[in-house]
Parts: C-alpha cells; sequence; structure tokens
C-alpha cells in the first residue's frame, strides 16, 4: 500500500492528469514524445515505485480509459476513407498479408526456436504480435504536427493490423481452445474443426464491423438537419458511447467497431470525417493525458521473473518481424524510399488491443494451465513496447521529413489521392475532362458542380490556352459556392502531344478550380507553377519521372520545393514584415 489513498475519483484524476502533462512536458524538453512522459508518470505513480493510489480505485476510472480509446479508435477508422486511400491501396494490401504472415512467423519461430515454448501458446503469442497501439500513434503525430504519405500510410496501418491481429488471435484461439479442451479429455464442442472456426472468427469480425457502420448510419440519419454544434457533440458521444458500449457487452471488440463506426461515417460524409477533431479538440489533450498516465499505472515488471526470457524474446523479435514485414511490403508496393525505411519502426508501440485480448485469455478456465505464463509474457512485452515504440515512433516521423509540416500550405490541396501518374489523353478537352472527373470523385463534389467546373473550364481554354510550356498546362475554371481551392494533378511520363507555345510535349497537367473569394491564391499558385514546374529543369525531371502519386507528393511537399509550396503562414509574415 502507498502512502496516499482516496476514493474520490476527481482527486485522482486531478494528480494523475497533473503528473501526466509535468512529465510529459518535461519529455518534450528533451527531445522525447510527450506519451513517454506520461506513460513514464503512471509509473511512477503505480505500484511498482509510489504506490500512491489503491488499485480498486484506479479501476474505477475505466469509463474515462474506455471513452478516451472510443474516440482514438473513431479518429483511426476515419483515416480509412476510400477516396482518400485510392493512391494507398496497393502499399496496405501488401502491409496486411506480410504483417498477417511474418510478424507472427517471426514470433513464434523465435519463442519455439529459442525456448521450446508450448506450440499453442508460442501461435496466441505470435497473433497478438500484429497489434500496434493506436492511441500512441495518433498522440504522436499530432504532437509533432505531422502530416503526409507516410503520416496517412501508418494510421491506416495501425487500423488494418489492429483488424488483422483480431482476426488471427480468434482463429488461434478456437483452435488452441479445442486442443486443450482433447487433452484435458473432454469432447470438443461441435464445429470444433478448422472451418468452422474460421467461420466463427470472421462472422464475430463481421458482426463487429457492422455495429460500428450501424451506429454511423444511425447517427449520420439523426444528425442529418442538426445545425447547432453543442447538439452534433451531444450525438457524436452518444454513438460512440453506444458503440463501444454495445461492442463490449456482446464480447467483440470495442476499439474494432469504433473504428468501423469512424471508417463509415468518414466515407458517408466527407464533411465530417474529422469529427472527433473538432468537435473533441479542446478536451482531447486532457483526455490522452489521463488516458496514458493510467496506462503508465499497469505496467509493471513485477511479473519479469516470471515471464523469463519469453517476453524479451517476444519483444525483439516483434521488433524483427515488424521491421521485415514492412519494408518487404513497401518494397514491393514500390513505395516512396522515406516510407519503405521508417514504416516498421513505427509500427512498434502496443497496447490495448493486446490487453484486451489478454482477458480473453484469463476469462476461460480453458485455458487455466497457461494463462499466468500468457499474461505474464504480454504484459511485460507491453510494457517494453510502450516505453520503447513511441520514441521509435518519433524518430520514424522525424526522419521521414513530415514533422511540423501540418500547417497551410500553397497547394495543399494536391494530396496523394488528388495526383494521378501514367496519364493519358488526345486532346485538351478530354484530358480537362478527365481531371474534372478526378476532382469530383476526390473532394466529392456533386454533379452539379461538378458540370459548372467542366463548362468554365472549357470556356475560359476556348479564350486562350492554358498551356504555360515548359511541359506544363494549368486549365482552370470556377466553383461555385464558398469551397476553397480545390484542384487534382496530371503527369505523363511519355507526354501529352498538345499545342504548347515552345513546341514541348506536356508532362504536367493541374486542373485548379477556384472560389471567387480565392482569386488571389488562384494567381500565386499559377505563378509559383510557372516559375518551378514550368522552369526548374532538377523539378522538372524529378516531377516528369515520378514512378507514383506518392514520389509527386514528396516532390510537391518536401524540403527542397519550400520557396515554390510555402507555408502560407511565414509567407503572410514575410510579406508583412517587407511591406513595413
Amino acid at each position: 500500500m502507498g502512502f496516499f489513498h482516496t476514493t474520490d475519483p476527481l482527486v485522482m484524476l486531478a494528480i494523475i492528469l497533473t503528473a501526466g502533462m509535468a512529465l510529459g512536458a518535461l519529455a518534450r524538453q528533451v527531445s522525447l514524445p510527450a506519451v513517454t512522459g506520461q506513460i513514464l508518470a503512471g509509473f511512477l505513480l503505480g505500484k511498482s515505485v509510489l504506490d500512491v493510489f489503491d488499485i480498486d480505485a484506479v479501476h474505477r476510472l475505466q469509463p474515462l480509459t474506455h471513452f478516451a480509446l472510443a474516440l482514438i479508435g473513431v479518429t483511426v477508422g476515419a483515416h480509412l476513407n476510400i477516396r482518400r486511400l485510392r493512391n494507398a491501396g496497393k502499399r496496405l494490401v501488401y502491409l496486411l498479408l506480410a504483417e498477417s504472415t511474418i510478424t507472427p512467423l517471426v514470433v513464434c519461430l523465435g519463442l519455439v526456436g529459442l525456448l521450446d515454448l508450448p506450440r499453442n501458446l508460442a501461435v496466441l503469442l505470435a497473433t497478438l504480435a500484429v497489434s500496434t497501439a493506436p492511441a500512441t500513434i495518433v498522440a504522436i503525430v499530432r504532437e509533432t504536427r505531422s502530416t503526409g504519405v507516410f503520416v496517412k500510410t501508418l494510421i491506416a496501418a495501425v487500423a488494418i493490423n489492429n483488424m488483422a491481429c483480431i482476426f488471427l488471435f480468434e482463429v488461434a484461439r478456437g483452435i488452441t481452445r479445442v486442443v486443450y479442451l482433447e487433452e484435458l479429455g473432454h469432447v470438443p464442442p461441435a464445429g470444433g474443426d478448422l472451418a468452422h472456426v474460421l467461420l466463427a472468427s470472421g462472422a464475430r469480425l463481421v458482426a463487429t464491423v457492422a455495429l460500428g457502420a450501424g451506429a454511423a448510419i444511425a447517427a449520420e440519419f439523426l444528425t442529418r438537419r442538426v445545425v447547432l454544434q453543442d447538439r452534433l457533440a451531444t450525438m457524436s458521444a452518444i454513438s460512440i458511447l453506444l458503440t463501444f458500449g454495445i461492442a463490449q457487452h456482446f464480447g467483440l471488440s470495442p476499439l474494432l467497431a469504433c473504428m468501423a463506426l469512424g471508417a463509415v461515417q468518414s466515407n458517408l460524409n466527407p464533411s465530417r470525417d474529422r469529427l472527433v477533431d473538432s468537435v473533441f479538440a479542446n478536451f482531447e489533450p486532457a483526455i490522452l493525458c489521463i488516458f496514458f498516465t493510467l496506462a503508465g499505472l499497469h505496467l509493471t515488471f513485477d511479473k519479469a521473473g516470471e515471464a523469463g526470457a519469453a517476453a524479451f524474446v517476444f519483444f525483439a523479435a516483434r521488433i524483427a518481424g515488424k521491421l521485415a514485414s514492412a519494408n518487404l511490403a513497401m518494397t514491393m508496393a514500390g513505395a516512396t524510399e522515406s516510407v519503405r525505411r521508417g514504416l516498421g519502426s513505427a509500427l512498434i508501440p502496443q497496447a490495448g488491443v493486446a490487453i484486451g485480448l489478454v482477458i480473453l485469455i484469463q476469462e476461460d478456465p480453458v485455458f487455466a494451465p497457461v494463462h499466468e505464463i500468457f499474461v505474464a509474457v504480454v504484459l511485460v512485452a507491453v510494457t517494453l513496447n510502450e516505453i520503447v515504440g513511441p520514441i521509435m515512433t518519433r524518430a520514424s516521423l522525424l526522419q521521414s521529413g513530415e514533422v511540423g509540416r501540418d500547417r497551410p500550405r500553397l497547394v495543399d490541396f494536391l494530396q496523394e489521392e488528388n495526383i494521378t501518374t501514367d496519364f493519358e489523353a488526345g486532346s485538351m478537352e478530354e484530358a480537362i475532362e478527365q481531371l474534372t472527373d478526378l476532382l469530383a470523385a476526390t473532394h466529392h463534389l456533386p454533379a452539379a458542380q461538378r458540370d459548372a467546373l467542366l463548362q468554365s473550364a472549357r470556356e475560359r481554354e476556348s479564350v486562350v490556352s492554358t498551356c504555360l510550356g515548359g511541359g506544363i498546362a494549368v486549365p482552370h475554371g470556377e466553383i461555385p459556392g464558398s469551397t476553397p481551392m480545390l484542384g487534382v494533378m496530371a503527369v505523363s511520363r511519355r507526354g501529352l502531344a498538345l499545342d504548347t507555345p515552345d513546341g514541348k510535349p506536356v508532362h504536367c497537367m493541374v486542373l485548379l478550380a477556384t472560389p471567387q473569394g480565392e482569386r488571389d491564391r488562384h494567381l500565386q499558385v499559377l505563378a509559383a507553377l510557372a516559375r518551378t514546374v514550368g522552369s526548374d529543369p532538377v523539378v522538372q525531371h524529378a516531377l516528369f519521372n515520378a514512378k507514383s502519386a506518392a514520389h509527386v507528393y514528396e516532390i510537391l511537399h518536401g524540403e527542397e520545393t519550400e520557396d515554390f509550396n510555402y507555408f502560407l503562414e511565414d509567407h503572410a509574415v514575410v510579406r508583412t514584415g517587407d511591406a513595413g
């Protein structure tokens, strides 16, 4: 027992929040993620060091932890927007296959080959190795203000590998349960064969996703006429809490259900694809600080002796598996160098999903012979992964060059999903129509706006050619409404044989859709494209020969092109200073 015990949850929350914020700030001062400091704060307050709180009192705060995890689930799920991931499909499919096979295989071989651990136990542990802590990843991405192809791939990867982990674990648990029943002399239940186990696991996965999808559809229906922000926040909170609670009640995965809620909601209504960010932004940092500090309270090395070498082999083999699977998948997908080198190490954090699945083993009497060693291994490994993982994630983000870039830039509208390569068109009219269709699809334009843009762009082109020379053309038109400037880019290695002032083929075409209130920015974009893409041979060579949309994005948003694609706030400061 420690020196301070209280049953008042508000006093406990105040202490937890104060300690978490203080050590989080200290961690940032020494170039560590704030998450690391918050986890350390919880570890220090926990029974392993100061033993400040009674453990039963800490358990009463579990609903707050669940709410934080639900928020993170919705946030991660919202990144699974089909249109946004249009160009990332190959990367994610290869990663899903590699993570589902290589990582558990490496862990299983390590546990069996090095320690001669029972195969059934090794297989169960190996499936848990696939999971990544979504809360840790999201918190570090936000703290570092990172954005780009690497971040988009990372967060989507977290969602899909957690889904894979849940499915693989359910299959392994079902098969292992049958084996243990036979060893105990019991007749396995009907449907104990592999086919039935796969079917049952798949059914649970479908039921979980259906719950989240149903909640998203219901929330969308009920809030269609809601305008006031406070009502929207209330409805959002209700849908999140109900989804998490119902999933938990029926023994489904609450985190996966909330991911499905966020994903379906994002795809149903593009204007709400960052619902959690906008509605809960004011108090989310405090919620997450409490979440990570509470997570640290539960971390312990008390079971290190019991877990023995198994926890450390699991920890090391999991890192090796993550690095190998991500590197292989990104190489096969033709990903950019920064994504290929850094993705695996960014996926090391591990917590919520693994802990949640451990409970299923603890509560099943069939696993009584192994559940103590199973729990010990997982808890020690999770402790190691939550200490080392955030540092590796932050280092990967720094290496990717995307830290501090979550700020408005001149051509921010040209994200990876708004770019196409190997573009072909027989005429300017055909090219404009293709690009208009791409813009309408990636920016969720209704048919009326799409048609108005196409007509406006054609009329402008009929008056004066938008081929600027130097291999670039910038057709443009007005778009009705108060939306910000939109755009798409097409790159053609072979070049389009169009009528150009210098007689050279067009290798890069940018279609701009400009509302009336963005005329100044429109002129700035035109000038920047003509000055850089139209005349800089280094940029031209890199851009015109780019292998994929991701490579184009990195060229446009890299440090080398900041003079062209500058941060708007920095440019405003410079211009103000010049004027003075």
